[in-house]
């Protein structure tokens, strides 16, 4: 049973990071940020819905750069547990999709619990002070992909977010696998 994002908080400052990458720099929020705002993302390695849309997700980050919205990935998952989330997995997965941003390592699992994280994969789209205005989808695909017509709802919101620093008060959750925490 896939993990369902409920009443998301928005219009609230997110929290700042400092996280190792797969491209052994450590990244905060600042460095993510674009002049127009940037994309929190929250994925792992071995979840079917975030494998299927990597390619989607590439894209969107892709096309939001050229908008001045940054964009970052984290993965918060218990690698003990999942080994196919350890770091040197996120490199490699980073790699093979062909990952243009960062790809980070919450080991602590801090940084999805500062940011109410719940699911692979979960959106946080901020606007250029930092406030946490979306939390919606991707789009309508899930393990397949969406259909032809359908809204590139990330990119439409956080086109939306540029240029009037504000998102749509319509958001659809965006729906996933639980984040592992370490103890369950």
């Amino acid at each position: 049973m896939p993990t369902i994002v409920e009443q998301p908080r928005l219009n609230i400052k997110a929290p700042d990071f400092s996280l190792p990458a797969t491209d052994g720099r450590i990244y905060q929020l600042s460095d993510i940020m674009g002049p127009k705002g940037a994309v929190v993302v929250f994925i792992c390695n071995h979840c079917p819905y975030v494998r299927a849309i990597t390619d989607r997700l590439v894209a969107a980050a892709e096309d939001l750069k050229g908008d001045g919205i940054g964009f970052v990935a984290i993965n918060s998952n218990d690698a003990d547990a999942y080994p196919d989330d350890s770091f040197d997995h996120m490199a490699e997965f980073a790699a093979e999709r062909g990952f243009t941003f960062p790809y980070l390592w919450d080991e602590s699992q801090t940084v999805a619990k500062d940011y109410e994280a719940v699911c692979t994969p979960d959106f946080f789209g901020l606007n250029q002070d930092g406030v946490v205005v979306y939390r919606g989808r991707l789009d309508e695909g899930r393990k397949d992909p969406p259909p032809p017509a359908a809204r590139r709802e990330l990119v439409e919101a956080m086109r939306e977010v540029a240029m009037t620093g504000a998102a749509p008060e319509v958001q659809i959750p965006s729906v996933g696998c639980s984040i592992k925490w370490k103890g369950e």
